[in-house]
């Protein structure tokens, strides 16, 4: 009996093991499946032809607007997505300028279309004409481009530039958080930036932003000092506590409402190697897991004043994934601590005296690197090439609501395996969310402030698989999962209207969650710099304040 029972433990370990490989070979293996998926859709796309703006584009800047005929140049823009779904929404033509001042050039040409289509009034409903890529991390299909219109790409705007003090560094919307590290690491310096090195600049930050230092300086959003700003009109303006402070608050979560960010300048500080890494446990650890989350997150929060808190502690992030191929569960809890321990082979005082400490795992990963290494981990678990899904919800820090989150994840499994999705990856995140965090920094309108005085947990969604033909079942599934996690959380009063933008489906209202009156302070600071709403209407993609015509 025990040699079964011994049996049945190492074959399921070797699942496991198998199952981590797996996930670790997509990294290599998924952007070469992209790059020919690529290779099709441009084929199709190539008998577009130019629309009569794409054209006026061209002839305003010819030497920054690719299109489809230019078979190379398009193919390396549209294979530039992250989520496979954004690499299939084939615009008319990308415009990729150079300079601010191409980008003035440009945002003019399209609100002069914008003007023409309106003056139509009820006989043409304005329709999208054009969409922003800072990264083109975003899953939502459409967030980044828009089909058969105009696809503004930032990438040019890369620039990573320290102060001379090294107080603040100015960050082209372009740049890719690895390209921010890499600078920095080289200089010792930090900024409250992204934790996973393939994401972009512009989302990450317009949208509020978690960081491994928000537990010591707040949001990613709460750390820019100023952003430069090409609004509707075409000209160029600087948002900061200073000048236009309305608008500097408003793009601090506010997503892209209130024109096209081209640089954000943001405070940095003195950073050193970091301790970090991911524990890999089995499923049959589920419920030790989900208490040491609870336990460790709680005493971050402790009002117990005999313990201290160690704001160089973050995380814990516990990933819960399910591969149906395998009928395997995988447990990967990512530990950071944001400053290198005085002995670099064991484990910082707050870890190794947490709940997770003391739990019995495959293997871990846990070890002193350089920030750009640590974030670059965080990428290899989910990397580009893959049809992708988010969703999300907020709760409290509770025990038993944690435990429904899980079980909604697991309640799950058996409509997946029914419907034999190809490769996919079915994942469930837990993060805490601390007050404390969203009092640090700079205020912002994400509405935690006052709303906050409870530790709450983000819980996410973050799915992946392979096929077109799957992606109503794998969008339904994910969405009726959170509506669950929703309801119990409803019933427990153990919810919390937030919603983390960066992570929404596209089918949630994240300014909702906000409050009601930040959302209509950003839809008046939408008013007020975009007044014929260019930016509500116009451009597609990212999520819109519901602005009503001022004359309505």
């Amino acid at each position: 009996m025990a040699f079964q029972v011994l049996s049945a433990s190492a074959a399921t370990t070797l699942l496991i093991i198998i199952a981590i490989f797996i996930l670790r070979r997509l990294r290599i293996l998924q952007p070469l499946e992209a790059a020919m998926k690529a290779d099709h859709i441009n084929l199709m796309s190539s008998s577009l032809e130019p629309t009569m703006l794409s054209k006026s584009l061209a002839s305003a800047l010819p030497d920054s607007v690719i299109f489809p005929q230019d078979a190379a140049a398009f193919k390396q823009s549209m294979s530039s997505y992250w989520a496979q779904q954004e690499c299939e929404v084939i615009p008319a033509c990308v415009v990729r300028p150079r300079d601010v001042q191409q980008l003035c050039t440009a945002v003019t040409v399209l609100k002069r279309e914008y003007d023409e289509q309106g003056k139509q009034g009820a006989e043409k409903k304005v329709e999208g004409l054009f969409a922003i890529r800072s990264g083109g991390h975003s899953p939502v299909s459409g967030a980044a481009s828009i089909k058969g219109g105009v696809m503004i790409d930032l990438g040019l705007f890369s620039e990573v530039t320290p102060s001379e003090d090294g107080s603040s560094v100015a960050i082209g919307a372009g740049a890719k958080w690895m390209d921010v590290s890499k600078v920095l690491d080289e200089k010792g310096l930090a900024v409250v930036g992204c934790r996973n090195s393939a994401v972009g600049v512009g989302g990450l930050t317009l949208g509020g932003g978690l960081s491994f230092f928000s537990p010591r300086f707040g949001l990613v959003c709460s750390n820019i000092i100023s952003y430069q700003v090409v609004l509707a009109s075409g000209s160029i303006t600087t948002a900061s506590a200073s000048t236009n402070p309305d608008l500097w608050r408003a793009l601090k979560g506010g997503s892209n409402n209130f024109g096209i960010v081209t640089r954000f300048t943001a405070r940095s500080f003195p950073s050193a190697k970091i301790w970090s890494g991911f524990l890999y446990m089995p499923a049959f650890q589920t419920a030790k897991v989900l208490v040491a989350f609870h336990e460790c997150v709680n005493r971050a929060d402790s009002g117990d004043h005999s313990t201290t808190y160690d704001n160089h502690a973050a995380g814990p992030i516990a990933c819960f994934s399910y591969f149906p191929k395998l009928g395997v569960q995988v447990i990967a809890v990512n530990l950071v601590y944001t400053k290198s321990p005085v002995n670099e082979k064991k484990w910082p005082t707050w870890w190794r005296t947490s709940s997770f400490g003391s739990l019995w795992r495959l293997w871990s990963t846990c070890k002193v690197r350089t920030l750009t290494s640590a974030t670059d981990e965080m990428n290899t678990l989910n990397p580009p090439g893959r049809r992708q899904v988010f969703a999300t919800t907020t709760i409290k820090n509770d025990p038993a609501t944690l435990a429904a989150a899980h079980g909604a994840y697991c309640g799950a499994f058996a409509s997946i395996r029914r419907a034999n999705v190809k490769g996919l990856l079915w994942t469930l995140v837990l993060q805490p969310l601390l007050p404390d965090w969203a009092h640090k920094g700079d205020a912002n309108p994400l509405g935690l402030h006052d709303s906050t005085h409870e530790t709450l947990v983000i819980v996410s969604f973050t799915v992946n698989w392979a096929e077109r033909r799957d992606d109503d079942f794998v969008k339904t599934t994910t969405r009726r999962t959170v509506e669950q996690i929703d309801a119990v959380a409803a019933a427990n009063k153990t919810g919390h209207r937030y919603r983390y933008l960066n992570y929404c489906a596209d089918w949630q209202r994240p300014f909702e969650g906000y409050g009601e009156e930040n959302w209509r302070f950003l839809q008046g600071v939408s008013r007020r710099y975009d007044p014929e709403g260019l930016f509500q209407k116009g451009c597609v993609g990212g999520f819109k304040l519901d602005v009503v015509d001022a004359e309505a």
